[in-house]
């Protein structure tokens, strides 16, 4: 089987979806965001395609596409649209997938399922994207904690914003998590300089599995 990652976030607004862009460039591979919540603007799989340059072909359909930008349960029950459990099959693809949650680890599904559940549930190396602003300690020590307590394998933490290298290093020492590496702000965000950012802050055989 391919490299497959799923990605989550210790916050919003801090990056996910430019570094899922990213990484999805970097290893070739397609891109599935299983619950999209808020469609009137531009959708996260339709950034992805911008932002990185992905070959829309690799773009693979969302399992929900909610109209409103708010957590799945409450989109959904707004709706009237169920969302069970096992709703969420694992694409079967001929490359490397990265998945994308909504939102943080915690970020509830339904009423009774969370995000963090359903990683473990496909057992799955999940990359967590954190800042390094501040707040970002206990926001990325929570988020380890939660997914190490469901048995969700953690890959490593993925950074981004300005470099912070003591915040980093007490994450990934307290967390026992690998540093992955850092994504800096970009200001263009085009193919050529996400895939320059990225290229120069990580190594890719970080994501060999």
């Amino acid at each position: 089987m391919s490299a497959t990652f799923v990605i989550t976030g210790t916050d919003t607004d801090i990056g996910k979806t430019v570094f899922a862009a990213a990484l999805t460039a970097a290893l070739g591979g397609y891109y599935w965001k299983p619950v999209q919540a808020g469609l009137a603007d531009e959708t996260d799989s339709q950034a992805v395609a911008r932002i990185g340059g992905v070959d829309p072909g690799k773009i693979l359909p969302e399992r929900y596409r909610l109209k409103i930008p708010a957590s799945p349960h409450f989109s959904a029950a707004e709706e009237g649209v169920a969302i069970a459990r096992d709703d969420f099959v694992i694409p079967d693809v001929d490359g490397p997938l990265v998945i994308e949650g909504a939102g943080g680890a915690l970020v509830p599904v339904n009423p009774e399922l969370l995000f963090a559940d359903l990683f473990a549930d496909w057992g799955l190396p999940v990359i967590i994207v954190a800042s390094t602003r501040l707040g970002t300690i206990n926001h990325s020590l929570l988020t380890i904690e939660a997914l190490g307590r469901r048995g969700a394998p953690v890959h490593g933490v993925a950074f981004t914003g300005p470099e912070n290298v003591d915040s980093e290093q007490t994450i990934c020492r307290i967390g026992n998590v690998r540093h992955l590496g850092r994504l800096p702000w970009i200001d263009r965000l085009e193919p050529d300089d996400v895939k320059t950012a990225f290229d120069s802050h990580f190594n890719l055989a970080d994501f060999a599995i």
